[in-house]
Protein backbone atom coordinates (compact mmCIF):
# COMPACT_ATOMS: atom_id res chain seq x y z
CA UNK A 1 0.00 0.00 0.00
CA UNK A 2 0.98 3.52 -0.99
CA UNK A 3 2.17 5.16 2.24
CA UNK A 4 0.56 8.78 0.60
CA UNK A 5 -2.73 6.82 -0.75
CA UNK A 6 -2.81 5.68 3.11
CA UNK A 7 -2.40 9.58 4.39
CA UNK A 8 -4.97 11.16 1.93
CA UNK A 9 -7.66 9.07 3.20
CA UNK A 10 -6.21 9.81 6.83
CA UNK A 11 -5.39 6.01 7.61
CA UNK A 12 -2.21 6.77 9.11
CA UNK A 13 -1.52 4.87 12.19
CA UNK A 14 -0.93 7.25 15.08
CA UNK A 15 2.11 6.88 16.72
CA UNK A 16 1.84 8.62 20.01
CA UNK A 17 1.05 7.87 23.42
CA UNK A 18 -0.82 8.98 26.74
CA UNK A 19 -2.53 12.10 25.70
CA UNK A 20 -0.93 13.16 22.63
CA UNK A 21 -2.14 9.90 21.22
CA UNK A 22 -5.77 10.36 22.06
CA UNK A 23 -5.23 13.77 20.54
CA UNK A 24 -3.61 12.22 17.55
CA UNK A 25 -6.80 10.04 17.13
CA UNK A 26 -9.43 12.37 17.50
CA UNK A 27 -7.44 14.90 14.77
CA UNK A 28 -7.71 11.16 12.79
CA UNK A 29 -11.06 10.87 13.10
CA UNK A 30 -11.92 14.42 10.53
CA UNK A 31 -10.13 13.74 7.66
CA UNK A 32 -7.39 16.20 7.81
CA UNK A 33 -6.03 16.09 4.11
CA UNK A 34 -9.18 15.78 2.82
CA UNK A 35 -10.32 19.26 4.94
CA UNK A 36 -7.42 20.85 4.17
CA UNK A 37 -8.16 20.40 -0.11
CA UNK A 38 -12.14 21.57 1.02
CA UNK A 39 -10.85 24.58 2.33
CA UNK A 40 -8.67 25.86 -0.78
CA UNK A 41 -11.70 25.98 -2.83
CA UNK A 42 -13.94 27.63 0.14
CA UNK A 43 -10.68 30.26 0.59
CA UNK A 44 -10.55 30.74 -3.57
CA UNK A 45 -13.98 31.67 -3.78
CA UNK A 46 -14.40 33.85 -0.72
CA UNK A 47 -11.11 35.78 -2.57
CA UNK A 48 -13.11 36.14 -6.28
CA UNK A 49 -16.29 37.14 -4.16
CA UNK A 50 -13.81 39.83 -2.39
CA UNK A 51 -12.31 40.75 -5.86
CA UNK A 52 -9.17 40.11 -3.54
CA UNK A 53 -8.50 39.54 0.05
CA UNK A 54 -11.15 39.30 2.20
CA UNK A 55 -11.14 40.78 5.69
CA UNK A 56 -8.66 38.87 8.08
CA UNK A 57 -11.37 38.10 10.76
CA UNK A 58 -13.90 36.83 8.09
CA UNK A 59 -11.73 34.36 6.36
CA UNK A 60 -10.42 33.15 9.64
CA UNK A 61 -13.59 32.24 10.90
CA UNK A 62 -15.34 31.03 8.00
CA UNK A 63 -11.68 29.02 7.34
CA UNK A 64 -12.61 27.69 10.81
CA UNK A 65 -15.97 26.79 10.92
CA UNK A 66 -15.27 24.84 7.63
CA UNK A 67 -12.96 22.79 9.03
CA UNK A 68 -15.07 22.36 11.64
CA UNK A 69 -17.79 21.49 9.56
CA UNK A 70 -15.34 18.72 7.43
CA UNK A 71 -14.08 17.45 10.43
CA UNK A 72 -17.70 16.46 11.72
CA UNK A 73 -19.00 14.99 8.48
CA UNK A 74 -15.95 12.67 8.69
CA UNK A 75 -16.00 11.85 12.00
CA UNK A 76 -19.80 10.53 11.36
CA UNK A 77 -18.31 8.53 8.36
CA UNK A 78 -15.90 6.85 10.73
CA UNK A 79 -18.35 5.63 13.17
CA UNK A 80 -20.75 4.80 10.29
CA UNK A 81 -18.51 2.94 8.52
CA UNK A 82 -16.19 1.23 11.50
CA UNK A 83 -17.63 -2.34 10.35
CA UNK A 84 -16.11 -1.58 6.51
CA UNK A 85 -13.23 0.13 7.18
CA UNK A 86 -12.00 -2.77 9.35
CA UNK A 87 -11.72 -5.41 6.07
CA UNK A 88 -10.55 -2.62 4.64
CA UNK A 89 -6.09 -2.06 4.04
CA UNK A 90 -6.10 1.25 3.44
CA UNK A 91 -8.75 2.23 6.38
CA UNK A 92 -7.89 -0.74 8.40
CA UNK A 93 -5.78 1.25 11.14
CA UNK A 94 -8.65 4.35 11.49
CA UNK A 95 -8.98 4.86 15.26
CA UNK A 96 -12.46 3.60 15.08
CA UNK A 97 -11.36 -0.01 13.27
CA UNK A 98 -8.61 0.11 15.53
CA UNK A 99 -11.10 -0.05 17.88
CA UNK A 100 -8.82 3.11 19.60
CA UNK A 101 -11.81 5.05 20.24
CA UNK A 102 -15.10 4.55 21.29
CA UNK A 103 -18.27 5.10 18.92
CA UNK A 104 -20.24 6.62 21.74
CA UNK A 105 -17.20 9.40 22.17
CA UNK A 106 -16.34 10.09 18.04
CA UNK A 107 -20.52 10.76 18.20
CA UNK A 108 -20.40 13.08 20.85
CA UNK A 109 -16.43 14.23 19.04
CA UNK A 110 -18.65 14.90 15.79
CA UNK A 111 -22.08 16.15 17.19
CA UNK A 112 -19.76 19.08 18.75
CA UNK A 113 -17.68 19.97 15.60
CA UNK A 114 -20.75 19.77 13.78
CA UNK A 115 -22.75 22.32 16.39
CA UNK A 116 -19.60 24.90 16.62
CA UNK A 117 -19.07 24.89 12.82
CA UNK A 118 -22.89 26.14 12.99
CA UNK A 119 -22.99 28.37 15.58
CA UNK A 120 -19.88 30.20 14.56
CA UNK A 121 -21.10 30.43 10.40
CA UNK A 122 -24.27 31.40 12.08
CA UNK A 123 -23.72 34.43 14.38
CA UNK A 124 -20.32 35.39 13.63
CA UNK A 125 -20.64 34.68 9.65
CA UNK A 126 -23.73 34.69 8.19
CA UNK A 127 -27.03 32.67 8.32
CA UNK A 128 -27.08 31.69 4.26
CA UNK A 129 -23.32 30.26 4.73
CA UNK A 130 -24.30 28.42 8.02
CA UNK A 131 -27.30 26.46 6.62
CA UNK A 132 -25.32 25.78 3.09
CA UNK A 133 -22.52 24.06 5.14
CA UNK A 134 -25.02 22.08 7.16
CA UNK A 135 -26.90 21.31 3.94
CA UNK A 136 -23.55 19.97 2.59
CA UNK A 137 -22.64 17.82 5.80
CA UNK A 138 -26.12 16.43 5.65
CA UNK A 139 -25.99 15.43 2.49
CA UNK A 140 -22.31 13.49 3.11
CA UNK A 141 -23.38 11.34 5.73
CA UNK A 142 -27.03 10.71 5.28
CA UNK A 143 -27.40 10.65 1.45
CA UNK A 144 -23.92 9.69 0.75
CA UNK A 145 -22.50 7.35 3.94
CA UNK A 146 -25.90 6.14 4.94
CA UNK A 147 -27.93 5.89 1.80
CA UNK A 148 -26.03 5.36 -1.16
CA UNK A 149 -22.12 4.32 -0.31
CA UNK A 150 -23.37 0.91 0.53
CA UNK A 151 -26.29 0.18 -2.29
CA UNK A 152 -25.51 2.19 -5.38
CA UNK A 153 -21.97 2.82 -7.94
CA UNK A 154 -23.60 6.12 -8.23
CA UNK A 155 -22.22 6.71 -5.06
CA UNK A 156 -19.51 8.71 -6.19
CA UNK A 157 -21.59 11.12 -8.57
CA UNK A 158 -24.52 11.55 -6.23
CA UNK A 159 -22.28 12.41 -2.93
CA UNK A 160 -19.93 14.35 -5.21
CA UNK A 161 -22.71 17.68 -4.56
CA UNK A 162 -21.05 17.41 -0.47
CA UNK A 163 -17.94 18.09 -1.59
CA UNK A 164 -18.53 20.64 -4.08
CA UNK A 165 -21.04 23.06 -1.15
CA UNK A 166 -17.12 24.82 0.21
CA UNK A 167 -17.03 27.44 -2.69
CA UNK A 168 -20.79 27.88 -2.40
CA UNK A 169 -20.16 28.59 1.63
CA UNK A 170 -17.08 30.84 0.63
CA UNK A 171 -18.80 33.20 -1.39
CA UNK A 172 -21.95 33.45 0.66
CA UNK A 173 -19.49 34.30 3.98
CA UNK A 174 -18.52 37.29 1.69
CA UNK A 175 -21.43 38.16 -0.13
CA UNK A 176 -24.68 36.90 1.87
CA UNK A 177 -25.43 35.48 -1.95
CA UNK A 178 -24.40 32.72 -3.97
CA UNK A 179 -22.54 34.29 -7.68
CA UNK A 180 -21.69 32.69 -11.01
CA UNK A 181 -17.96 31.84 -9.99
CA UNK A 182 -18.80 29.91 -6.83
CA UNK A 183 -21.67 27.93 -9.21
CA UNK A 184 -18.76 27.41 -11.65
CA UNK A 185 -16.68 26.05 -8.86
CA UNK A 186 -19.38 24.11 -7.82
CA UNK A 187 -19.64 22.20 -10.87
CA UNK A 188 -15.86 21.47 -11.54
CA UNK A 189 -15.64 19.84 -8.30
CA UNK A 190 -19.12 17.84 -8.80
CA UNK A 191 -17.57 16.92 -12.05
CA UNK A 192 -14.23 16.67 -10.84
CA UNK A 193 -14.84 13.98 -8.15
CA UNK A 194 -15.64 10.77 -10.00
CA UNK A 195 -12.48 10.97 -11.78
CA UNK A 196 -10.49 11.53 -8.92
CA UNK A 197 -12.24 8.62 -6.68
CA UNK A 198 -12.63 6.27 -9.61
CA UNK A 199 -8.82 6.29 -9.59
CA UNK A 200 -8.35 5.26 -6.09
CA UNK A 201 -10.84 2.83 -6.56
CA UNK A 202 -8.80 1.08 -9.35
CA UNK A 203 -5.96 1.59 -6.95
CA UNK A 204 -7.93 -0.62 -4.43
CA UNK A 205 -10.36 -2.56 -6.34
CA UNK A 206 -9.91 -5.60 -3.82
CA UNK A 207 -10.39 -3.30 -0.58
CA UNK A 208 -13.61 -2.15 -1.84
CA UNK A 209 -14.70 -6.13 -2.96
CA UNK A 210 -14.20 -7.29 0.32
CA UNK A 211 -15.58 -4.85 1.95
CA UNK A 212 -18.86 -5.26 -0.53
CA UNK A 213 -18.94 -1.64 -1.20
CA UNK A 214 -20.45 -1.38 -4.75
CA UNK A 215 -17.73 0.80 -6.39
CA UNK A 216 -17.36 1.13 -10.19
CA UNK A 217 -14.58 -1.44 -10.95
CA UNK A 218 -15.28 -4.48 -8.84
CA UNK A 219 -19.27 -4.19 -10.18
CA UNK A 220 -19.22 -3.21 -13.25
CA UNK A 221 -15.10 -3.91 -14.30
CA UNK A 222 -11.98 -1.82 -14.73
CA UNK A 223 -12.50 -1.18 -18.98
CA UNK A 224 -16.03 0.37 -17.73
CA UNK A 225 -13.97 2.36 -15.01
CA UNK A 226 -11.27 3.82 -17.34
CA UNK A 227 -14.22 4.81 -19.87
CA UNK A 228 -16.39 6.51 -17.09
CA UNK A 229 -13.23 8.45 -15.93
CA UNK A 230 -12.39 9.40 -19.31
CA UNK A 231 -16.05 10.27 -19.97
CA UNK A 232 -16.35 12.28 -17.10
CA UNK A 233 -13.10 14.19 -17.57
CA UNK A 234 -13.96 15.21 -20.76
CA UNK A 235 -17.44 16.77 -19.71
CA UNK A 236 -14.96 18.39 -16.85
CA UNK A 237 -13.00 19.85 -19.33
CA UNK A 238 -15.35 20.79 -21.24
CA UNK A 239 -17.68 22.45 -18.49
CA UNK A 240 -14.34 24.42 -17.39
CA UNK A 241 -13.54 25.97 -20.83
CA UNK A 242 -17.26 26.94 -21.51
CA UNK A 243 -17.14 29.22 -18.63
CA UNK A 244 -15.13 31.66 -20.68
CA UNK A 245 -17.80 32.30 -23.80
CA UNK A 246 -20.47 32.66 -21.22
CA UNK A 247 -18.27 35.49 -19.56
CA UNK A 248 -18.05 33.78 -15.99
CA UNK A 249 -13.61 33.85 -16.29
CA UNK A 250 -12.04 36.37 -18.57
CA UNK A 251 -8.90 35.39 -21.26
CA UNK A 252 -6.37 35.12 -18.36
CA UNK A 253 -7.94 31.71 -17.77
CA UNK A 254 -8.18 30.00 -20.80
CA UNK A 255 -5.38 28.94 -21.35
CA UNK A 256 -3.81 27.31 -18.07
CA UNK A 257 -7.65 25.66 -17.57
CA UNK A 258 -7.18 24.40 -20.95
CA UNK A 259 -3.52 23.04 -20.64
CA UNK A 260 -4.49 21.77 -16.92
CA UNK A 261 -7.14 20.42 -19.07
CA UNK A 262 -5.10 18.68 -21.40
CA UNK A 263 -2.86 17.33 -19.05
CA UNK A 264 -6.14 15.75 -16.89
CA UNK A 265 -7.22 14.15 -20.13
CA UNK A 266 -4.22 12.76 -21.02
CA UNK A 267 -3.40 11.05 -17.89
CA UNK A 268 -7.49 9.88 -18.07
CA UNK A 269 -6.56 8.55 -21.29
CA UNK A 270 -3.27 6.77 -20.11
CA UNK A 271 -5.28 4.51 -17.79
CA UNK A 272 -6.30 2.48 -21.04
CA UNK A 273 -2.44 1.61 -21.63
CA UNK A 274 -0.13 0.26 -19.35
CA UNK A 275 -0.28 -1.04 -15.76
CA UNK A 276 -3.45 0.08 -14.47
CA UNK A 277 -2.41 1.10 -10.92
CA UNK A 278 0.74 2.67 -11.83
CA UNK A 279 -1.65 5.33 -14.16
CA UNK A 280 -4.23 5.34 -11.68
CA UNK A 281 -1.88 6.53 -8.85
CA UNK A 282 -0.79 9.21 -11.61
CA UNK A 283 -4.20 10.47 -12.00
CA UNK A 284 -4.91 10.53 -8.64
CA UNK A 285 -2.06 12.32 -7.45
CA UNK A 286 -2.40 14.54 -10.33
CA UNK A 287 -6.15 14.94 -9.44
CA UNK A 288 -5.61 16.89 -6.37
CA UNK A 289 -2.94 19.18 -7.84
CA UNK A 290 -5.26 20.17 -10.97
CA UNK A 291 -8.11 21.19 -8.17
CA UNK A 292 -5.57 23.50 -6.52
CA UNK A 293 -3.98 24.98 -9.38
CA UNK A 294 -7.83 25.59 -11.18
CA UNK A 295 -8.78 27.85 -7.68
CA UNK A 296 -5.58 29.05 -8.50
CA UNK A 297 -6.36 30.19 -11.79
CA UNK A 298 -9.84 31.28 -11.28
CA UNK A 299 -8.83 33.59 -8.26
CA UNK A 300 -5.81 34.75 -10.72
CA UNK A 301 -8.09 35.72 -13.63
CA UNK A 302 -10.94 37.06 -11.10
CA UNK A 303 -9.09 39.39 -8.76
CA UNK A 304 -5.54 40.27 -10.94
CA UNK A 305 -6.36 40.06 -14.11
Amino acid sequence: MNSALARSEGASRSCATGWQGVLADYFDLTKPRIITLLLVTTLAAMIMAARGLPPVGLTLLTLLAGAFAAGSAGAFNCVIDRDIDRVMRRTMMRPLAARRVEPAHALFFASALGGASFAIFYFLVNPLAAWLSLAGNLFYVVVYTLWLKRRSTLNIVIGGVAGAVPPLVGWAAVTHTIGAPALALFALVFLWTPPHFWALALMTETDYARAKVPMLPNVHGVPRTKLEIAVYTVVMVAMSLVLVPLHVMGVWYVVPAALLGAIFLVAALRLFGGPTKTHARALFKFSILYLALMCLVMVFDRVVA
